[in-house]
């Protein structure tokens, strides 16, 4: 073999036994080639140009699309939420973390229980407020490494997630697949097996079954007092106990327990509309607004009278009614009795 057939394989060791590496500039982490920098650099910008055709996920490589194409190949679909798999082994992990009964894992602070360990470790960071991953543009730090990518855009600007009804612009697809489920999907496959309400995500169900046990499964490590959610926690710590911080409105000093809260109170400061209404040029400060909105040129009725059993789109509507209906009541009560009375 010639010296110029040994070149290009001493280029490669070089590279790669002796730190002849290109470094990536967010993370710092090395790579012996510049094609596979490149490909890593996709991760911290959001950027996925690979788009699948059947549910309009992206990937930034077309490894990772046609690897994804496998699943709505796949025989291997969940009975309990229809997620499907590439394989019967992913799909026995999904059921075990997700719908098993046996969750031997269980938080010491809060009680709730998990199926690995892993998940356990992770949801520990929410009361130990251990933040690993640390965004090097402003510093600012989160418990999660999918949080400080999701991040890291706001710093790009970068959008490149498109929703197609209605044109709104996200950072990740993630976020852009729970947009349209959240706004534009009137699919309900969660009902409560004690009034019936039907709900699009299994977490909204249990926080909603919670009003009919009365559980309190969130305990203060200061006290021992129990809530209903870690929200109600978490205002109880920063009000009995003064720990943690409250998140100040800059102009109006107006103080707020979770930061997407104050965010919400700022746009309507600043008179800030992005969540747009998709049958007609309307605008809303947040998403629930917008929720309530899409409900009038929808037939779906999800609010019940207790006392007629007449639908409603919105539950405002539902409560003003349902004062009527048993002040309505209660008249037709007290004339058959005046008439049994007078009987």
């Amino acid at each position: 073999m010639n010296k110029a057939d040994d070149q290009p394989r001493l280029i490669d060791h070089k590279r790669t036994k002796h730190g002849e590496k290109y470094a990536c500039e967010v993370c710092d982490k090395r790579f012996p080639w510049k094609s596979e920098l490149e490909r890593h650099k996709l991760r911290h910008t959001g950027e996925n140009v690979y788009t699948c055709g059947q549910c309009e996920k992206q990937f930034s490589t077309p490894t990772g699309l046609w690897l994804h194409m496998n699943i709505h190949r796949s025989k291997h679909k969940c009975t309990e939420c229809g997620k499907c798999f590439g394989s019967n082994s992913a799909l026995a992990l999904h059921k075990q973390r997700l719908h098993s009964v046996n969750k031997p894992f269980e938080c010491s602070v809060c009680g709730k229980r998990f199926t690995a360990s892993v998940n356990l470790d992770r949801h520990s960071r929410i009361h130990s407020e251990e933040k690993p991953y640390k965004c090097h543009m402003c510093d600012k730090a989160f418990s999660l490494s999918g949080n400080l990518h999701r991040h890291l855009t706001v710093h790009t600007g970068d959008k490149p997630h498109k929703c197609s009804p209605c044109n709104r612009s996200f950072s990740s697809s993630t976020s852009l697949q729970r947009h349209k489920h959240n706004v534009h999907s009137n699919i309900r496959p969660f009902d409560c097996p004690y009034c019936g309400k039907l709900f699009k995500r299994n977490f909204h169900l249990k926080r909603h079954v919670r009003t009919h046990t009365g559980a309190k499964p969130f305990s203060c490590r200061q006290c021992s007092e129990r809530f209903v959610s870690d929200y109600a926690l978490k205002r109880h710590l920063l009000e009995s106990h003064d720990e943690g911080a409250w998140f100040t409105c800059h102009k109006c000093q107006k103080k707020f327990v979770l930061s997407g809260t104050l965010k919400i109170h700022i746009r309507r400061h600043e008179g800030v509309k992005p969540y747009v209404c998709c049958e007609y040029p309307k605008r809303f400060c947040t998403f629930t607004e917008l929720k309530c909105h899409s409900l009038v040129h929808s037939d779906y009725k999800l609010f019940c009278c207790g006392s007629c059993g007449k639908y409603f789109r919105q539950k405002k509507s539902v409560k003003v009614h349902f004062v009527k209906c048993a002040a309505k009541l209660n008249f037709n009560q007290f004339l058959a009795d005046c008439y049994n009375a007078a009987s």
